[in-house]
């Protein structure tokens, strides 16, 4: 099976993320890393919608890109596994089949994909 889902509109949005971490550090809030996210998206024309509700339990995505992709902030010492198991239930929730966890946080950017892989048997995430 191909993992890698929509590669030119993951790579632009993981290269935004990385010119915002250049840009406004570490240190910042996950709002305003939000908002420089959005500018960045909107220069490039990029159709998105920010804080969208995924589900009736009223958990709030922060970012889905062009109804394909959702992205996930975070700016906190460490990603804990709870935080990818919140992307894995976004997904679940929303029909979308890809995900991207940014935590800015730390010092160099590793962007985490979490792929929802519908088996026969179980749901998992890579």
């Amino acid at each position: 099976m191909d993992k890698l889902f929509y590669p030119e509109l993951s790579y632009t949005i993981t290269g935004i993320c990385f010119s915002v971490h250049n840009l406004l550090g570490r240190y910042s809030r996950e709002k305003q890393y939000g908002d420089a996210i959005e500018s960045k998206f909107k220069e490039a024309s990029i159709p998105y919608e920010r804080e969208r509700r995924i589900d009736k339990h009223g958990n709030i995505a922060d970012f889905v890109i062009d109804s394909k992709i959702l992205l996930e902030l975070k700016a906190k010492q460490i990603v804990l596994k709870s935080d990818y198991y919140q992307v894995q239930r976004y997904l679940q929730s929303s029909g979308l089949r890809l995900g991207i966890l940014v935590n800015f946080h730390r010092r160099y950017l590793v962007p985490k994909r979490v792929l929802l892989i519908e088996t026969e048997y179980k749901r998992r995430f890579i």
